[in-house]
């Protein structure tokens, strides 16, 4: 199954948002270096990064393709079942992948490893925030009607009230 052009396109925005997040973090273990609170190597921490968020935008591209596979399951109990085994397999990704980064502390830096697990949730947070995370609906123009609403609190005359 490929991607939609739509679901490529929120892929693609997580995937930077990562990077973007990666650069902060390496950026604020260099800080935290030059105050003697761990050490800063470059390339242990560039690495740990760049597969950390490989990871995470793997993870966020197999939930993407979930949610389209379940578009066309018509019975809800199998789709429940779809969503429960990709979401415990995508789990179970992130988790292997930490117990991965720890044990190769020696080779990649710890922190710049697991930290990008947690950067799609912090990138879609921050599209939400800043409103670019669900389309802008189009103002509507003086020439077209405006659709009329029923009032929640005004009851519709054809309905019986209860007394």
């Amino acid at each position: 199954m490929k991607l939609q052009p739509a679901s490529r396109k929120e892929v693609t925005r997580i995937a930077i948002g990562t990077l973007a997040c990666d650069a902060i973090m390496i950026a604020g273990l260099f800080l935290l270096s030059q105050f003697e609170i761990g050490t800063f190597d470059f390339i242990k921490i560039l690495l740990g990064a760049l597969c950390g968020s490989v990871i995470a935008v793997i993870n966020f591209a197999i939930l993407c393709l979930t949610i389209q596979s379940a578009l066309e399951i018509e019975s809800q109990r199998k789709m429940k079942a779809r969503f429960q085994f990709s979401y415990n397999a995508r789990l179970a990704i992130q988790a292997i992948w930490i117990v991965v980064a720890f044990l190769l502390r020696s080779r990649i830096h710890f922190v710049a490893a697991a930290a990008p697990v947690f950067f799609p949730k912090i990138v879609l947070l921050y599209l939400q925030f800043k409103g670019k995370l669900f389309p802008v609906e189009s103002p509507r123009t003086a020439s077209e009607p405006e659709e009329s609403q029923p009032d929640s609190n005004i009851a519709d005359p054809q309905t019986p009230t209860e007394s």
